[in-house]
């Protein structure tokens, strides 16, 4: 069972509330971090306030102090405790929840105490005259409550607009993949033989790239239509042909009586036989060349085994016509290619060279490599091309009028296919044989994959 497919629409709305909510929680965290230290600061002020008080208040008498409250530093007084301490050695003067010992030492200023389990912030200062020394002190927990209920308090409109905001981004990735969901639809909406280029007059510009790719794959998906449309009618067209002629051949032979006539409808039967089956052939070679747009695995391959393996197989049809094949190769001639379509190709420049030229003639294979590149020449001594046909006959079906010869005009058009897979110049010449003489340059290794 295939995953489900993830939702970019999901992914922005996660990325995007995700941003927003750690910005709150940092918010969040230092408006509470600023919220304390300002709480701080300013208790810190009441409690030295309170002890200046109390010693003001020691310029009474002692027993009109009430001892039972703390100078009131805030309206919970039971978090605030209060010493006077005579000489700095005897209690003469604390709140009820203040301790009997010291709150803290004899050195004056700020410190920090725990209490029967709680954390105290303590002031300390002495008299003008040194007689008396005032502790007052403040639970540390009533200070994080006032910094939690002031960081709270900044915070809700933060808590307020978040949902907002997410509200808004939600909308707005809607928005943003809108041109996504409208080109789903064009295309969803299209008959499937409609390649048209899609539209993109209202697309924004991080779409259009990808707009420009469904062309562009559009467009070579109707090339290949087109190509095998042709292919198609061409192939049709071709085998029409040898059809009707084995047809009318089969007619022939089942209306005469006598032996001879009817043995030559049905050599002519057989014959017609042989050409169907080249030309089948051929058109699977090449539809199957057509179809390799990607390139072809290629491995190292001996182009003189080859060579002499295509020279072995056109071997009995040279000598049902005396051509004589002969084969000049170095040896070890590597190359990296794919031994089959080479197969091919050598296949089908021998079956032309025999097929085109007269009883007696000579075809002859070359094999050599030149600075690192392979070279694979084969020459004949039969008609030869004229020039100015040399580019055309590399095109599906064409055949030379006047040749003499029955061909499907498939042979160099395979051949032709196979160069450009392995990156191998194709040159159509003259031979010293007399004939045609057709040569391929296979790229030196390492330049097989170039552009």
């Amino acid at each position: 069972m295939s995953a489900r497919p993830r939702s970019l629409a999901g992914l922005l709305l996660v990325l995007l509330i995700g941003a927003i909510a750690l910005s709150g929680l940092a918010a969040a965290a230092g408006s509470f971090f600023s919220a304390r230290k300002e709480v701080g600061e300013i208790l810190d002020g009441h409690l030295a306030q309170a002890a200046s008080l109390l010693i003001v208040q020691l310029g009474h008498e002692l027993d009109e102090i009430d001892t039972e409250r703390a100078p009131a530093l805030h309206e919970d007084a039971r978090k605030v405790a209060f010493q006077v301490w005579e000489q700095g050695r005897v209690l003469r003067l604390r709140s009820a929840n203040a301790p009997a010992e010291a709150l803290a030492g004899p050195a004056g200023g700020f410190s920090e105490r725990p209490i029967a389990g709680r954390t105290w912030r303590v002031f300390s200062q002495w008299s003008s005259d040194r007689g008396y020394l005032v502790h007052v002190a403040e639970r540390a927990d009533a200070r994080e409550k006032i910094a939690r209920k002031l960081a709270a308090r900044q915070l809700q409109p933060l808590l307020v607009a978040i949902p907002l905001l997410a509200l808004l981004v939600w909308l707005a990735v809607r928005r943003a993949l809108h041109p996504l969901r409208a080109l789903a639809r064009q295309i969803a909406n299209r008959e499937a033989q409609n390649l048209a280029p899609v539209e993109a007059l209202d697309a924004p510009r991080e779409v259009r790239p990808l707009i420009g790719q469904i062309n562009a794959l559009l467009a070579r998906l109707g090339e290949s239509i087109e190509i095998e449309r042709r292919f198609t009618a061409d192939a049709a067209h071709e085998l029409r042909t040898p059809l009707a002629a084995i047809r009318t051949q089969a007619q022939v032979a089942l209306a005469e009586t006598a032996e001879a006539p009817r043995r030559h409808a049905l050599d002519a039967v057989l014959a017609g036989c042989d050409r169907l089956a080249r030309l089948t052939e051929q058109l699977l070679t090449l539809s199957r060349l057509e179809n390799q747009a990607e390139g072809i695995a290629l491995k190292t391959c001996a182009l003189d085994g080859i060579a002499a393996q295509a020279a072995a197989d056109a071997a009995p049809a040279a000598l049902a016509k005396s051509i004589e094949i002969s084969l000049e190769a170095q040896e070890n001639v590597a190359l990296r290619g794919q031994p089959d379509l080479l197969q091919a190709a050598l296949r089908n420049l021998l079956d032309n060279a025999v097929r085109y030229c007269p009883a007696g003639a000579a075809v002859r294979i070359r094999v050599r490599a030149d600075e690192g590149r392979a070279r694979l020449t084969v020459e004949d001594g039969g008609p030869g091309i004229p020039e100015a046909e040399r580019a055309r006959v590399l095109e599906r079906f064409h055949r030379i009028l006047g040749s003499g010869a029955e061909g499907s005009g498939l042979g160099l058009a395979i051949v032709a296919r196979v160069a450009e897979l392995h990156r191998a110049q194709l040159e159509l010449g003259d031979s010293p044989l007399g004939g045609l003489a057709v040569t391929l340059r296979f790229p030196a290794a390492g330049e097989e994959r170039a552009d």
